[in-house]
């Protein structure tokens, strides 16, 4: 058993934070997580289908519970997290794995209960990860100040999912709904923007690593995609980006309120949860229309902020984007992908549509501490993770038989 070192209470608040993505390619901007950290891993059972059958907003809006929940249960903790569409992760200290384990219970229950969603769900100890052959190191990409995104290599987030969705490998680590009582502490999950239309005529939701495997050979696929396609994912605020002020689209009441207000409301109401998001969501019109500030909302401040504070770029060993391309783009990079194909220097999964969903995760607009998920619509993630594991078994060598 490896040896605790003092401090891995607060391993990741300390981290130093960067803001150019590239450095996702420099494996020196990773820190291994320590051993006495436990992943908590969520998964849809059979998303493929509930995508399919047009649910693409109630499985993001799942997923996005499942990160809610581990950080308010966390006390808003700094902490890493992966959103991937129809799941999501997140690494929790010895203190916090209790609680959190039974927050993420409580998310299971109530997906069940109010979307007719299944999750597995488990808690997987990084030592664990480690002794299985992978590793879980971690960086802190920082979208604006005190908003930051985990990126993850060492291959340990793959081990995990693949740990998860094994009926005999995850039996150690389920995580069972004994304690699941009460309900899940979903304050601050939202949804209420409507689609996000892509502007310049292609959303694009795409899964790519190097064939390699390894966060060195990245750069040279960072610097394809700015070099030849004109992707340039290190900008601050790239032309690429799925969301900006122009493409964020408010109804009122919103579409997504009724789903809000059902999970939110689980066990404590569902009429009260909804009456708050509808007398919140005039507020916001009211502010939006008139410019003027509503207490801690400062309209255009808030909005400027959305744009900055989204996930449409990650890396978890593989990079997951979500770009908003044009027409001209869109052939180049699918021809680009195409060829690095062909030549076995890397694999991916792609899925275009003409719009993006967004799920808010907002724990203070005073404080500017907010983030939001962003996914391809037509359940982008999802269906580009199809693809990319299709691709993925052809590139593989057939088995010789004995």
């Amino acid at each position: 058993m490896a040896e605790v070192t003092e401090g891995t209470e607060g391993f990741y608040e300390g981290l130093p934070v960067f803001s150019d993505f590239g450095r996702v390619s420099e494996a020196d901007a990773f820190a291994p997580l320590p051993d006495d950290w436990t992943l908590l891993v969520a998964d849809i059972v059979r998303s493929r289908d509930a995508v399919a059958a047009g649910q693409y907003k109630t499985v993001n809006m799942v997923a996005a519970a499942v990160v809610t929940a581990v950080l308010n249960a966390a006390g808003r903790a700094d902490l890493p997290f992966v959103f991937g569409g129809d799941g999501a992760m997140a690494a929790v200290p010895p203190s916090l794995s209790r609680a959190s384990s039974e927050a993420l219970v409580r998310v299971r229950v109530m997906a069940r209960e109010t979307t007719g969603l299944d999750l597995r769900v488990a808690a997987i100890p990084v030592r664990d990860l480690r002794r299985l052959g992978a590793d879980l190191r971690v960086a802190k990409f920082e979208l604006s100040l005190g908003n930051n995104l985990a990126m993850f290599s060492g291959g340990g987030i793959e081990l995990a999912d693949t740990i998860l969705k094994d009926e005999t490998r995850v039996a150690p680590y389920r995580l069972t709904e004994s304690s699941a009582a009460g309900p899940a502490p979903l304050d601050g999950l939202s949804c209420r923007w409507e689609a996000l239309p892509a502007e310049r005529g292609r959303m694009v939701t795409l899964i790519l690593r190097p064939a390699s495997g390894r966060v060195e050979d990245l750069k040279q696929l960072l610097f394809d995609l700015r070099s030849l396609l004109g992707i340039d994912l290190a900008a601050s605020d790239p032309a690429s980006a799925p969301v900006r002020r122009s493409s964020l689209k408010f109804r009122f009441p919103p579409s997504g309120l009724a789903l809000e207000a059902r999970m939110l409301g689980w066990r404590s109401g569902t009429w009260r949860a909804y009456l708050g998001g509808f007398l919140a969501s005039l507020a916001f019109v009211f502010g939006v229309l008139t410019g003027r500030r509503l207490g801690p909302f400062e309209p255009r401040k808030y909005l400027r902020e959305v744009s900055l504070n989204t996930d449409f770029r990650k890396f978890d060993d593989t990079l997951r984007l979500v770009l908003d391309l044009d027409a001209r783009e869109t052939t180049a990079l699918s021809d680009y992908l195409a060829r690095g194909e062909a030549e076995g220097r890397l694999v991916y999964g792609m899925h275009v549509s003409h719009s993006a969903l967004m799920t808010c995760l907002v724990f203070s607009i005073e404080q500017s501490r907010h983030i939001h998920f962003i996914d391809g619509a037509g359940g982008g993630f999802a269906r580009a993770a199809v693809d990319f594991k299709a691709r993925l078994a052809a590139m593989e060598p057939p088995a010789v038989a004995d």
